[in-house]
């Protein structure tokens, strides 16, 4: 199938600028989705998030956890220690380096990844129970489009300014 014919460019610029007009409502959207599954529970919430990387990626040392999810590494370190006195993550000896150790997740913390993923599949099955699979697989496709084309525009680490210590 040809592709489409790209819109003409003023049309382009106001399609972009709707798209900017609409991402900080979907951020508010997201926040405002979080805060309702997280009341009461929301500490707890935030730190079985970082079960995901471990699980799909594998050991990672708490640094590269908090570089990877773009969090505070003091934070990290809280919902680490949390994981970790939960059973959910456990550190173990970083085989290139004795002296660092790396986050595993347990069988325990699978099990509970595996949960919140189950949950926020079927929370998103019944909010677009009205949707056709057609248009459920072009927002699938485009918005994963569209969260590489993010990240790609991420500054790497390197280039983020180091944060000067207070004297």
């Amino acid at each position: 199938m040809p592709s489409p014919a790209p819109p003409p460019a003023g049309a382009r610029s106001a399609e972009v600028r709707r798209l900017s007009e609409q991402m900080p409502r979907f951020m508010r959207l997201v926040h405002a989705f979080k805060s309702q599954q997280a009341a009461g529970d929301g500490r707890e919430r935030a730190a079985l998030v970082l079960l995901f990387p471990l699980t799909r990626i594998g050991p990672l040392r708490q640094s590269a956890l908090a570089e990877l999810v773009h969090a505070d590494p003091s934070t990290v370190s809280r919902h680490v220690a949390s994981l970790v006195e939960q059973g959910l993550v456990q550190r173990v000896a970083d085989e290139t380096d004795g002296r660092a150790t790396r986050l595993v997740a347990t069988d325990a913390g699978r099990d509970a990844a595996e949960r919140l993923a189950q949950e926020r599949a079927t929370q998103l099955e019944a909010m677009l129970a009205g949707w056709s699979d057609d248009d459920l697989a072009a927002l699938t496709g485009l918005f994963g489009r569209l969260l590489d084309d993010l990240t790609a525009a991420l500054p790497s680490p390197s280039a983020l300014p180091v944060p000067r210590e207070k004297p």
